[in-house]
């Protein structure tokens, strides 16, 4: 996968996110590693999300991990704390805000079970 396609997929998940309950600021830089390397931001400001194609320098963390791990973390398939304990994620900075970054990939996963509920409720129904 290259970098443009870790970088458009990542951006179209997380996008896919309400962050207004989380209120303040947070930017994280994500530098992909092996297949696809660069480096995006996040950046996290008064409830909205936006993601772009940069380096970050005055995040408050950056994460260091594969474009398939990052995708997976931002598809809700692989948890970011498990990630980190299993050295698929390295962080660098502060860990507190590491850690409220994962909120938004646990709503990932949270709206994609939600999906995927009411999708088969309704195919439920229809039979």
């Amino acid at each position: 996968m290259t970098y443009e396609e870790i970088f458009a997929k990542s951006k179209e998940l997380i996008l896919a996110n309400d962050a207004g309950g989380i209120e303040g600021h947070l930017a994280v830089e994500v530098n992909i590693t092996g297949e696809g390397a660069g480096a995006f931001y996040i950046e996290l400001k008064d409830g909205n999300i936006y993601v772009e194609p940069y380096e970050y320098y005055d995040r408050d963390c950056k994460l260091i991990i594969s474009g398939d791990d990052f995708l997976s973390i931002c598809s809700g398939s692989l948890d970011s704390v498990k990630a980190f304990t299993n050295g698929k994620l390295k962080i660098e900075g502060d860990i507190d805000k590491a850690l409220k970054m994962s909120e938004i990939f646990n709503a990932v996963k949270k709206n994609s079970t939600e999906k995927a509920v009411a999708s088969a409720k309704i195919k439920k129904n229809k039979l």
